[in-house]
């Protein structure tokens, strides 16, 4: 039996290792932290469990991608999930006006919401989403359609070629409806006149379609990929954190740990950021041009965090998410420097069971930038000093501040508030710069910022967000490119089709 070692048990690690144990191999996953999961992971404060990182999911609808996924892995009917309101999947606050545009679920209740505000636009919405729809449906690995492409992302359209913030000016004449349009670009690191047409196209369809919550923390779903694995015979370990990766000849001969124990299979697996890769071994392991091109490719934002425990019964649940916007214009301004902060955010109230009436809880993600934190970046957790955490506490209030520009009152709710930082995202994901998008996508470039599974050693692949798609959708397809480097092109799709024994 081939054996599969896997750094990093994040939702790329764990697919990659469910989808290889499910096919025969014998896998090995190794994490630097006590809990699995990366992004699925939760923790506790205050007597009350948050999520870190995947709040709001697409992609588990009935014959979507990520569910048939789950389908062909045994764990669909296993997975804890509500759905949002159908008359309300999102909501957009905008502080310029004090306007509200509730978004339905769907193509026409998506069009119609809109339409209140813009009933001009009718003809123009419903050609824009027909154009987001068509430009998703030929991305064969979005379809889990076999490719003659091998693993080969993109389509010809030209639409495929049209940064996000072009192709939405393509379809949509009005100007305001052109920047409520944008409102995803946080979600995704969107950049102006950079992030592709198809990044966009494949967040906005899996939300139309329908997104859906984890109930009661998303680690259960972590926890289920785990068991595929070790069901298998393969094994997931905690607090084994890699240290050094041996490579002669160019291919890997082990890794070692940092409690001295060694790891040795026929094929390795980098499931963390590749520039985290490059302090695990020598300098000479790879190309000097490989490793500057990585080093080289922007990183998309990272967040500020505040994970609020509410009083009790003081604060209605709320069954879909909310997003404050400053002004229309600044939509794409999250990663300007220049810019002032928070220019928006989401909140969200987790839900606990499937009929919640009051929320326990609230999750604020405010976009935020490296450079913010950038003077405390050689400090280490729980050692950054006290103008760190006066800091904090000043994000925190400027956060929540606007916040009550949403809901009068809010404040008197809050019965706690735990804050994460940019700094907070990267020492625990180990994650460059703490980006919560992976490297940033860049249409005026495609060649730099696609990254590979393959790599320059030959027993050496990667998956994760840096790779393709990012995401709880982009993640696990790309997950797939990286098993069938090992076990075929097509051989994955197939077996969730059905096609091959």
């Amino acid at each position: 039996m081939k054996q599969v070692i896997i750094i990093g048990a994040g939702l790329g690690g764990l697919f990659t290792a469910a989808i290889l144990a499910k096919e025969g191999f014998q896998v090995t996953v190794l994490e630097k932290n006590s809990t699995i999961g990366g992004g699925l992971q939760n923790f506790s404060r205050f007597g009350v469990t948050f999520d870190t990182g995947m709040h709001v999911i697409g992609g588990m609808q009935p014959g979507e991608n990520i569910r048939r996924i789950c389908e062909y892995l045994g764990i669909a009917g296993e997975i804890k999930l509500r759905d949002v309101d159908n008359d309300c999947t999102d909501c957009l606050f905008f502080a310029e006006d004090k306007k509200r545009y509730r978004i339905a679920r769907g193509k026409s209740g998506f069009v119609e919401s809109l339409c209140a505000e813009f009933p001009s636009q009718r003809e123009n919405l419903q050609r824009y989403v027909k154009a987001l729809y068509d430009l998703v449906e030929k991305i064969d690995l979005f379809n889990l359609r076999p490719s003659t492409g091998g693993v080969h992302l993109f389509a010809a359209s030209t639409d495929f070629m049209l940064s996000a913030n072009a192709f939405i000016s393509k379809y949509i004449t009005d100007k305001r409806l052109a920047c409520i349009l944008a409102y995803f670009n946080p979600l995704y690191g969107g950049r102006y006149d950079q992030t592709p047409a198809f990044v966009h196209a494949i967040i906005n369809v899996l939300y139309i379609n329908g997104p859906m919550r984890f109930v009661g923390g998303s680690a259960h779903m972590a926890d289920l990929l785990a068991k595929v694995v070790t069901d298998h015979g393969g094994s997931v370990l905690t607090r084994h954190e890699v240290e050094w990766i041996e490579i002669n000849n160019r291919r890997v001969e082990y890794v070692r740990t940092k409690d001295g124990s060694l790891f040795k299979g026929d094929h390795y697996i980098c499931a963390i950021h590749p520039c985290s890769l490059f302090r695990m071994m020598a300098d000479g392991a790879l190309p000097k041009a490989y490793r500057n091109r990585l080093d080289s490719i922007p990183n998309a934002h990272s967040a500020f965090s505040l994970f609020i425990k509410l009083k009790e019964r003081s604060f209605p649940y709320i069954n879909h998410t909310e997003y404050y916007m400053t002004r229309y214009d600044e939509i794409w301004d999250f990663d300007n420097p220049a810019a002032p902060w928070p220019l928006g955010f989401l909140f969200m109230t987790p839900p606990e069971t499937q009929r919640d009436e009051w929320a326990s809880k609230a999750i604020i993600t405010a976009p935020m930038l490296f450079e913010e934190v950038r003077q405390w970046a050689n400090t280490r957790v729980g050692r950054r000093g006290e103008d760190y955490e006066r800091w904090k506490q000043q994000k925190a209030a400027q956060v929540l501040a606007k916040v009550e520009e949403m809901h009068p009152g809010f404040a008197q709710c809050i019965e706690a508030v735990n804050t994460a930082s940019p700094l907070t995202i990267r020492d625990f994901f180990n994650v460059k710069e703490g980006s919560i998008c992976g490297f940033s996508k860049n249409v005026n470039n495609i060649a730099l910022s696609q990254v590979p599974v393959v790599t320059k050693i030959s027993n050496l692949l990667l998956t994760g967000q840096n790779n393709n798609l990012h995401g709880f959708c982009g993640v696990p397809l790309t997950a797939i490119n990286t098993c069938e480097a090992i076990l075929g092109v097509n051989h994955v799709i197939n077996r969730i089709n059905g096609t091959v024994g």
